[in-house]
């Protein structure tokens, strides 16, 4: 077999040239075309591939080449290859096992020296548990001592996040800083993990690593008991100052603390007498409570008394004044006059509210004042509201602070709807605005 091209061989022979000077001329094209075709030739038979077409035969015999090599190659080292494989796979088995075994042998030493420490763990979370009941009960103690009336006083703190504690035996926690114990993980699951070398080594960290937990819940539970510490000097501190407030205003008003109770208020009360003290082996938490509960029973009976001190608006809202209290000229006959309280603007039918709870002594006319309403808050105090225009009380009733008891009006001698509002001490007029003034200074206290 033998191939040429006519493009590198114009003098093949000379019969080739007669037999193409017969032939008519080929157009160019064509011509181009023949002289890129390969011819392959056998026993006198002559066989014309073009460039694509003979590539292809080459690369089709190339690669049965090649694949006939690797496949005799492959068969002739198959058991070799197969024989190496297994080997380092037993070598792998063989070396896992004895690493297994290491382990064990290690772990069964360690056991031993974690039952010795189990027993000091255990004390160090009994110490713990017994601190935590300890501020469970303080915070229990703080919550029926809490007043959210007061301002600036500090609520119970709330729940931190829990602290996993790897222990014995899970144990609820229900106060602040919640403590969460659950069991560590077992044997078999500590055996299957993949521990690097220095078993022994992991575990003394393991064990820092529990000493340091209980180190932060240590330090969760002091901060849980400085937080009530806080809360308890805060409270301590806010009805101190609440009851100095009240006793301050009540002082200027030229009232005794202690001796202005209202009989109306405290009906009802007894029992015997039980002396409150401190025991003698109080702790500082004790005594402060003790503290508390002194103040804030000193705070509530003050609470009591100013209750029954006409220190409020008998208007909702912003009191316009009309006309103030002492000498003024009279709107009917313009001469001088002495005015015994204070007008109040407003719109008729207005709600009048009583501005300290008592009982009522007058609801009906009288005189200059129109419908009246009187009511005795005791201890020498009384308020009266005139020019009324409806009368929502009777006399000996029962009256609470903000309760209503009436109507604006313009009845008596008015010249226009308002309210006529007195203040009496013994019966005699003073100026309401000294109370009113104490009223603004005592501000959220009431």
């Amino acid at each position: 077999m033998s191939y040429r091209s006519e493009a590198y061989y114009p003098h093949a022979g000379q019969a080739t040239r007669q037999y193409q000077h017969q032939r008519p001329p080929a157009p160019a094209s064509r011509l181009a075309v023949k002289a890129r075709d390969y011819i392959l030739g056998h026993a006198g038979h002559q066989v014309r591939l073009g460039p694509v077409a003979f590539w292809i035969v080459v690369g089709a015999m190339v690669i049965m080449g090649v694949w006939t090599v690797a496949t005799a190659t492959y068969f002739a080292f198959r058991e070799d290859v197969l024989t190496r494989l297994i080997g380092r796979q037993a070598e792998m088995q063989f070396a896992y096992e004895d690493r297994v075994a290491e382990l064990r042998a290690q772990i069964d030493r360690i056991t031993g020296r974690q039952l010795l420490d189990q027993e000091q763990f255990e004390k160090k979370l009994d110490q713990l548990l017994r601190r935590q009941s300890a501020l469970e009960q303080r915070a229990s103690s703080m919550g029926s001592i809490a007043d959210p009336t007061i301002t600036g006083s500090i609520k119970t703190p709330p729940r931190g996040p829990a602290i996993d504690i790897p222990s014995a035996a899970p144990k609820p926690s229900p106060i602040s800083d919640k403590v969460i114990f659950s069991t560590p993980p077992d044997r078999e699951a500590r055996l299957e993990s993949r521990t690097p070398p220095g078993v022994a080594t992991a575990n003394a960290g393991k064990a820092k690593g529990l000493e340091a937990t209980l180190a932060r819940v240590q330090a969760s539970l002091d901060r849980v008991e400085h937080t009530q510490v806080a809360a308890l000097t805060s409270m301590e501190e806010s009805f101190d100052s609440k009851a100095r407030r009240i006793r301050g205003v009540l002082a200027d008003l030229g009232l005794d603390a202690g001796k202005g109770r209202s009989v109306l208020l405290n009906s009802g009360t007894g029992g015997p007498f039980v002396a409150v003290k401190p025991r003698n082996d109080a702790g500082n938490f004790e005594r402060q409570l003790y503290r508390i509960n002194v103040a804030r029973a000193q705070v509530d009976s003050l609470n009591r008394t100013l209750a029954t001190v006409p220190v409020r608006k008998p208007l909702i809202g912003e009191i316009d004044t009309s006309s103030g209290f002492g000498v003024r000229m009279d709107p009917f006959i313009g001469a001088p006059a002495m005015h015994t309280g204070l007008d109040f603007r407003g719109n008729m039918g207005d709600p009048i509210r009583v501005t300290a709870a008592g009982k009522v002594t007058q609801a009906g006319w009288n005189g200059g004042y129109g419908k009246l309403v009187e009511v005795d808050h005791g201890n020498g105090l009384a308020t009266r509201y005139g020019h009324l225009s409806e009368i929502n009380v009777a006399v000996g009733q029962t009256v609470r602070t903000g309760q209503t008891i009436g109507r604006l009006g313009s009845t008596g001698r008015s010249t226009g709807p308002h309210l006529h509002y007195e203040t009496r001490v013994d019966g005699d007029a003073v100026d309401p605005q000294k109370f009113l003034r104490a009223g603004v200074r005592l501000g959220g206290t009431l």
